[in-house]
């Protein structure tokens, strides 16, 4: 595949309902965290824009699967947050069937962005979505965000605490990232490209 060009790029679909998933078979590549971890700032990064991806007020409350068409070639998907605690029963019962049936379903992702926030380390959610991802086989790549809110010490301690965490796979590629750094941004890019050239 020739390289994508990054400044073509379509919002093609908010999905509330599995049912309004593309149903082409382009290559997919999700961003799954929870609220307020960084997605649409890495999005956003990944694709040289501004506010394409829009960073919510109100974290985890818009539960909608986005699909971004990228040069006609690929989709970038961001998941809905998860983990906010302010959501009703309700609420959690559609991402969870938005993000189940997503994952599942009939065109899983060719490869997962699972952010953790390097701050304060995996929580209790994204250890079960790692458990997940895990169970279901689906290749993923750790995003270390808001990297640069570390010093050196602290950045390097969470790294090994990261590289040796029992649920990330051995071969989960982790890379570090802060928005500050346009560097970070383009080794993930590379990593999407290997994978859409498979």
């Amino acid at each position: 595949m020739l390289k994508p060009n990054l400044n073509n790029v379509t919002l093609t679909m908010s999905a509330g309902f599995v049912s309004q998933f593309p149903k082409d078979t382009l290559p997919q590549v999700a961003f799954s965290g929870r609220s307020n971890v960084g997605k649409s700032s890495l999005i956003n990064r990944l694709l040289g824009r501004k506010s394409l991806a829009r960073v919510s007020s109100a974290p985890g409350k818009t539960i909608t699967v986005n699909f971004y068409k990228v040069d006609g070639k690929f989709y970038l998907v961001d998941l809905p947050g998860y983990g906010y605690a302010r959501r009703s029963a309700d609420e959690q019962k559609k991402w969870s069937g938005l993000v189940d049936g997503y994952l599942v379903g009939e065109h899983q992702p060719d490869l997962v962005m699972q952010l953790i926030d390097m701050k304060t380390g995996p929580t209790t959610d994204d250890n079960m979505m790692l458990s997940f991802l895990n169970e279901t086989g689906i290749p993923y790549i750790v995003v270390a965000t808001k990297a640069d809110k570390l010093n050196v010490t602290e950045f390097n301690k969470m790294k090994e605490a990261l590289r040796t965490h029992p649920l990330i796979s051995e071969e989960a590629e982790i890379i570090p990232f802060s928005a500050l750094k346009p560097t970070a941004a383009e080794d993930i890019r590379k990593k999407i490209f290997t994978i859409l050239d498979k």
